[in-house]
């Protein structure tokens, strides 16, 4: 089913129990299988399968969206961002080059490219929980099982192993060394 006033552009593909609301664009080389697709929600060139898109959401270009995902009104899904199993909150938005797997995400929290939920190790899936109006920083790895509180700051280039309190900023990083000559060392023997 597709509502009135939405656009497909070239290359999309609708398929299986697949329904788009009313004023939507989806396209171009978009494809969509056994979702539902809200009100005034774009889909630039990107995959998205089983999940439930509601109003307003912008995804891609080239986001892959898979089975379990749940979209609140607003979030903002952007360019080699991979969702899976997870809820994104409304006006959230994981704008570029990150991986969000089996996770729950408040509203209006904001993921830093390259961010990942390291969400399997080794023998089973854990979750992440994100609290509302957080912020995760660039090449954050939060390692699950993790809870982040509402409001929590992540600092950029952190792995995350332990809960974070609400309204707390975290910090992980090893001792920035520099070895003066170590090239020139290296070239000489």
């Amino acid at each position: 089913q597709i509502g009135s006033d939405s656009k497909l552009l070239p290359g999309t593909m609708l398929l299986g129990k697949t329904r788009v609301g009313t004023g939507c664009h989806i396209g171009p080389n978009s494809f969509i299988e056994d979702s539902e697709i809200g009100n005034g929600v774009t889909v630039r060139a990107s995959f998205v399968y089983g999940t439930q898109v509601k109003d307003g959401v912008q995804i891609g270009p080239f986001s892959h969206i898979r089975k379990g995902t749940v979209l609140a009104k607003g979030a903002r899904i952007g360019n080699f961002t991979e969702i899976k199993n997870s809820s994104i909150g409304q006006e959230t938005k994981v704008s570029h080059l990150s991986y969000i797997g089996d996770a729950s995400l408040g509203h209006e929290i904001n993921v830093g490219a390259g961010a990942i939920t390291c969400n399997f190790d080794g023998k089973k899936k854990h979750r992440t929980v994100i609290g509302s109006k957080s912020f995760v920083g660039s090449n954050a790895n939060l390692i699950a099982p993790l809870q982040i509180g509402a409001r929590a700051v992540i600092a950029a280039g952190s792995t995350v192993t332990q809960t974070v309190p609400p309204d707390s900023l975290a910090i992980e990083r090893a001792p920035f060394v520099i070895k003066p000559g170590w090239t020139k060392k290296k070239r000489e023997n």
